[in-house]
Order: structure tokens, then C-alpha cells, then sequence
């Protein structure tokens, strides 16, 4: 009778302490909130990350070619960006910590970009390959099954996933004949991800581009050109309730969402010379987050 109690009690144990370890799992957040981020001071451009404050700096790519546009995957553990390593613009994958890099694309075109689906499974990027312009396509996460979005003449730029992945959200430059400025007419677009149902959210005079969702998927945060110099806008989901967040005398542009949705973690500068911030769109206190000569652009945060 004492070794059958003595063995239930063994059992109870085991099982509470086998409980105690699901939970402390579930409850372990799976990475720490980071921010990776493009700079040129080590004389070309890298992919960094660093903490949202500005800390624990680390170089992810080190390589002597252009590495641009980082992506976060959505568990945090590895980036997506474009590269010209391999003589022209094509796609990789590389984990946080800077291993386990991966050619996703191979082309003659440029592919540059990417950004992966909420789901890790689809990656949206830009390509020319079609001879037409820059248009929009989709491939799986290895880089196999290929197809294209858009196809038209008029370059576009800067896609982005709703926060279920059922909508892309782009810039279209909508270039009047006569127009021969560099950064010409550009509106924000949103359509299914299977590229049905295609419509335009702004219509301001400038070129607005950088469009992402905030978390909650209510917002959208972009930058874009007001009285000839760049801003943050903000507007909500549909188009509506458009406002400038920055209204500053230096170039503000390429936000993304903080985690809660309270701040933008963008770019700001001029002449060559930028920094990466983040603004909190409530209160609009800034925070500069890197100090250096050269240029920090392109922040993502890790969501």
C-alpha cells in the first residue's frame, strides 16, 4: 500500500513538473524586440541589428556588396533582404545571427524588396524580369514557384502584407507625360494578394511610398513629399483621416510599426548624412537611435 502511494505521488510530481515546463515555454516570448536597420559605415551597405534603443549593435551580412531592404520573418529568426553579391540584384535569406545564408533568386533581372508573409510561407518582391517596368511578383519562401502580380508599364515599388496576409499594399508612380521630375506622381495601392481587386488609397500631390500596416491593422504608416521635402503620413486603412506625423525641416521616410503600435522607427536627414529615430505617434517625442556621418536607413522592427 506504501509503494502504490509512494507511485501515485511519483506520478503527480512528474506530471506538475512536466506542466511547469509547457508553461514557462508558452509564456517565454520567443525573441527579444530588435531593430535591423541598413548603414554604409563601414564603407558599403550592410544589414545591422541592434535593440530598440539603440544598443547591442551587430553586423549581420559583412560583405563588401550593396546588402539592402531587410525583412523580418515573423517568428524573428531570420531576415530576407536583396544583395548585388553575386554581380546584380537578387534575393536572400541569412538567420539573425548571420548564418545559414541563402540565394533565393537567380535572374538576370534585378529582384530586389522582399518581404515575407505573415505566415512565413510567400515572399512579395520587385522585379523587372518582364521587360515592361518594375512590377510585382510572388514566390515561395525557397524561391521556387515564381508568379507575377502586376503587369504594366508604370514603375512600382515597396510592397507590404496586411497583418492576415490577404492584401498587398504598393506604391504606383502615376507620371504625367510632362513630367520629367525624378520622383514623379506616386499613390499607394492595395489589392488582394492573389492580385484581384485592385484599388488606390491616396491622391496627394507628391510621390508617397513605404506604405506598412500598423499591428492592429487599422492604420498605415508612409512617407511621402509635402511642400518639397519628405514626411511621415498616417492614415487609416481605407485612405481615410490622411495627417502628417512629422511636419519636419529634414527628410523623414521608410517607417515600420513598433510591436504595441505606439512608435515609427524611420529614417531622418539630409545631404547624404542619415540617422535611424523613432517617433511615438500619440505624444511625437523622438528618440535618435544612431549618431554617425554616413548613412542608417531602411529600419525594420522585429515583430
Amino acid at each position: 500500500m506504501n509503494t502504490f502511494k509512494f507511485l501515485i505521488c511519483l506520478l503527480i510530481f512528474t506530471s506538475c513538473k512536466e506542466g511547469k515546463k509547457e508553461v514557462l515555454l508558452d509564456e517565454t516570448p520567443s525573441s527579444t524586440q530588435e531593430i535591423a536597420f541598413v548603414t554604409d559605415r563601414d564603407g558599403n551597405s550592410e544589414i545591422y541589428i541592434m535593440d530598440i534603443n539603440g544598443e547591442d549593435l551587430r553586423n549581420i551580412t559583412k560583405n563588401d556588396s550593396l546588402d539592402f531592404s531587410p525583412s523580418w520573418s515573423r517568428d524573428g529568426q531570420r531576415l530576407y533582404f536583396y544583395s548585388k553579391r553575386d554581380g546584380n540584384a537578387e534575393l536572400y535569406t541569412v538567420k539573425s545571427d548571420g548564418t545559414d545564408l541563402m540565394r533565393l533568386t537567380n535572374h538576370i533581372a534585378s529582384d530586389v524588396l522582399p518581404r515575407i508573409s505573415p505566415d512565413g510561407e510567400t515572399i512579395v518582391f520587385m522585379s523587372d524580369r518582364d521587360s515592361l517596368s518594375r512590377n510585382i511578383y510572388l514566390m515561395h519562401k525557397d524561391g521556387s514557384n515564381i508568379r507575377q502580380l502586376t503587369k504594366n508599364t508604370s514603375y512600382e515599388e515597396s510592397p507590404s502584407w496586411s497583418m492576415d496576409g490577404e492584401e498587398i499594399i504598393f506604391t504606383r508612380q502615376l507620371r504625367d507625360s510632362l513630367d520629367t521630375s525624378h520622383a514623379a506622381n506616386g499613390e499607394i495601392f492595395i489589392m488582394n494578394s492573389n492580385g484581384s481587386n485592385e484599388r488606390r488609397l491616396t491622391n496627394k500631390v507628391g510621390y508617397d511610398s513605404g506604405a506598412k500596416f500598423s499591428p492592429n491593422g487599422k492604420q498605415i504608416a508612409f512617407y511621402g513629399l509635402n511642400d518639397n521635402n519628405w514626411d511621415l503620413f498616417i492614415m487609416n486603412s481605407d485612405g481615410t483621416n490622411l495627417y502628417n506625423l512629422t511636419n519636419d525641416s529634414i527628410e523623414c521616410y521608410s517607417p515600420d510599426w513598433s510591436v504595441d503600435g505606439e512608435w515609427l522607427v524611420y529614417t531622418a536627414g539630409s545631404k547624404g548624412n542619415y540617422n535611424i529615430w523613432k517617433i511615438n505617434i500619440n505624444t511625437k517625442e523622438r528618440i535618435q537611435l544612431t549618431n554617425t556621418d554616413s548613412r542608417n536607413e531602411s529600419p525594420v522592427w522585429k515583430k
